[in-house]
């Protein structure tokens, strides 16, 4: 029995050691050896650890944030990042930042000249193609770069697949519905204001912004509620007319064109069962709002009731339908057109 005890404690020795008896490592020793481990590098620094104050503190200020979380001074304008709905006076409603996250998403944002704030990046982000424009983009936009850990990244994208980029985007400031009849009388020429009643996709909402910017409309009115918003895709799709064409949000649709019509603008509803067609429209050199529905419901009854008159555009098929961004830009053709023939 003696004889078997110094090679079990010899095998003891070898176990705690983490070798074999050839003296190589041992694989899998379940933590022992913990002095030949690799070892994770140099602490960085504050404002790159995730969850750090001084992290946050270097965050909020790539998002234009005052230290204090108060209010932009002077503009009675909410912080970036958060909702404006309770500005004073009830003048601007708004939505909080998007985050755009993925190489390919980011760097299409950045090309499209999406208003941004600040551009994520990985700590050890494998570089490529996309990555080197996007951060090129970035610093010619004078945008601030922020090296994030992936816990960080996973939570400004709430999960998405990020791949190590995230690109964070100004949130958009809306306008009020009053507004857009001021902004015409400014200009001496009769309101044209496209409103859209149930339009969900925002890329239908960047199209529909690209033509009230190419026939001299107003402004674009969308309801707070399920409707689409200005976002990076909307922004895309508009190429770059968000910057010159308002969005005003009403928190009741029905009752904001009840509005515009005391003002004396009228209402016109795109509408397949519309009695006069948008190229016979008497109204078109007068001050309009033209609805456009979205394309599987069209408009809804309230609208629909509320309106002056429906309009509907003449096609070949009568069974089809158009997109809602292809119907504006239809139905504003040729309301712009019967207004350059009455001047």
């Amino acid at each position: 029995m003696n004889g078997g005890s110094p090679g079990r404690s010899g095998s003891g020795r070898a176990a705690r050691g983490g070798r074999t008896k050839s003296g190589k490592p041992r694989p899998g020793t379940g933590g022992h050896g913990k002095r030949r481990l690799e070892g994770k590098g140099p602490t960085p620094p504050a404002r790159l650890r995730p969850g750090h104050p001084a992290q946050r503190r270097a965050a909020a200020s790539a998002r234009g944030e005052p230290r204090d979380g108060g209010g932009a001074e002077g503009t009675g304008r909410p912080p970036a990042g958060r909702s404006a709905d309770k500005v004073p006076g009830g003048r601007r409603v708004g939505d909080g930042p998007e985050v755009v996250a993925g190489r390919n998403a980011v760097l299409e944002a950045l090309r499209a000249a999406v208003p941004a704030t600040a551009l994520y990046a990985g700590p050890r982000l494998d570089t490529d193609d996309r990555v080197r424009e996007a951060i090129t983009l970035a610093a010619q936009a004078g945008l601030p770069m922020i090296e994030a850990g992936r816990a960080e990244l996973d939570r400004l994208t709430a999960g998405a697949v990020h791949q190590g980029l995230a690109l964070r985007i100004a949130p958009y400031a809306y306008a009020h519905p009053a507004d857009l009849p001021a902004r015409a009388a400014a200009r001496g020429e009769p309101p044209l204001i496209v409103a859209l009643d149930g339009v969900t996709d925002p890329r239908n909402l960047g199209a529909i912004a690209r033509s009230v910017a190419a026939f001299g409309g107003h402004g674009v009115l969308i309801p707070a509620r399920r409707s689409a918003r200005v976002t990076a895709g909307a922004w895309k799709a508009s190429a770059g007319a968000l910057a010159r064409v308002p969005v005003a949000q009403a928190p009741n649709l029905a009752r904001a064109l009840a509005s515009y019509q005391e003002e004396g603008l009228f209402v016109v509803g795109l509408d397949a069962a519309g009695t006069v067609g948008v190229d016979d429209l008497e109204l078109a050199d007068g001050p309009l709002v033209l609805v456009v529905g979205s394309e599987g419901s069209g408009l809804s009854r309230l609208v629909a009731q509320r309106s002056d008159i429906l309009a509907q555009i003449p096609m070949a098929a009568a069974a089809e339908s158009l997109n809602a961004g292809v119907a504006a830009g239809i139905a504003l053709h040729e309301v712009a057109r019967r207004r350059a023939a009455r001047v």
